[in-house]
């Protein structure tokens, strides 16, 4: 491999993919097992910047240059230092410049086939972009419709359990979706990051079965669904699941349980319904936050928010709800909803 700068299309052609970029880059988004080896740490790069607008690019070269060996000579030192002579990696950073340009200069010099993706992570956003595009238009979506309590995102997970293609886009976003959806002891990740997830994830379905996806709105907490997906899914034939009130509430109280040890969470995550439900219902409701009083709280939410929320939500936003294929459960148990998404399973593959 002489060429120094290769495209996209090799990406498979290399041993590791290196990003260059700066640790907040990188966690905004990256290549998909890309380790990160920042040339310019978030400090140094915004310092950069800030000398090269309001001093001179000249300055701010001649710094970062010196900036640049002496992290490259760390990175050589550590994370490099065991690598073999006939290794392969491919460098990139924000358009295929003087960040990864630098980089694969010094790996040449010590006699490593060192590239660079040519127009750098700009070229990999592009391709994900386009991708995100077009590949939903192609896949054979089945979107999973039920009210909060329906274990959607378990019967999702069921269903890949017995190899069923599985789009769990709440899982991608690290959020249940709902107003009590925040996940404990995790964020969000960023936009950029969660498309590439998606699109990585989506690129891999066989187009000839069947997709499961849960029924979402446009945000999944801060997370957009991307628009050619959102569009497929809302075209797309539903399956609901029919469960009782009270499997409900018992799956709510096992789903969230970890809300009923933080009682001050709750009552926060409550204070989001403030100017949608009255004032009195959110007041006794954040009483019974407090008090752990789950079940009263759950049963309230289901009849005064969730399912409210759901029957005006699901005709507007899902055009072929009408014709959904129902399914009935008393038992959200784990062994009803294997039971459950076994059923669900059997019933698509006999779609001719």
């Amino acid at each position: 491999m002489s060429k120094a700068v290769v495209t996209l299309a090799d990406i498979s052609q290399f041993d590791e993919i290196i990003d260059v970029r700066s640790p907040a880059e990188y966690a905004e988004d990256r290549i998909p097992g890309a380790i990160n080896l920042p040339v310019l740490d978030d400090e140094q790069r915004a310092l950069i910047g800030t000398l090269y607008k309001q001093h001179s690019p000249f300055e701010a070269r001649r710094l970062g240059g010196a900036l640049v060996a002496e992290n490259i000579a760390h990175h050589l030192k550590t994370t490099l230092a065991d690598r073999p002579k006939n290794w392969r990696p491919l460098l990139y950073c924000w358009r295929g410049g003087m960040r990864s340009g630098s980089f694969v200069t010094w790996m040449r010099l010590v006699g490593w086939q060192a590239c660079q993706l040519e127009n750098g992570y700009k070229t990999w956003r592009q391709h994900v972009i386009d991708e995100l595009a077009a590949i939903p238009a192609r896949l054979d979506l089945h979107v999973l419709c039920g009210p909060t309590g329906s274990a959607k995102t378990a019967v999702l997970t069921a269903l890949s359990a017995q190899g069923a293609q599985v789009l769990d886009l709440e899982g991608i976003a690290a959020h249940k979706g709902s107003v009590l959806g925040g996940l404990p002891d995790q964020g969000q990740p960023a936009q950029k990051w969660f498309e590439t997830c998606v699109q990585q994830t989506i690129s891999r379905f066989d187009p000839a079965r069947p997709v499961f996806v849960e029924a979402e709105s446009r945000k999944i907490g801060a997370i957009f669904v991307p628009e050619a997906l959102i569009a497929r899914m809302r075209a797309a034939p539903c399956i609901e699941i029919a469960a009782t009130r009270d499997a409900r509430i018992e799956y709510l109280l096992r789903d969230y349980a970890w809300l009923g040890e933080e009682p001050a969470q709750l009552v926060r995550k409550l204070g989001y319904l403030k100017g949608i439900i009255d004032n009195e219902s959110l007041a006794r409701w954040q009483a019974w936050a407090s008090e752990r009083a789950l079940p009263a709280l759950y049963a309230e939410l289901i009849d005064k928010h969730y399912d409210p929320l759901y029957t005006r939500s699901q005709n507007r936003n899902f055009t072929r709800f009408d014709a959904a294929g129902r399914f009935s459960t008393d038992d959200l148990s784990e062994a009803g909803v294997d039971t459950l998404a076994t059923t669900i399973f059997e019933s698509t593959r006999s779609i001719p």
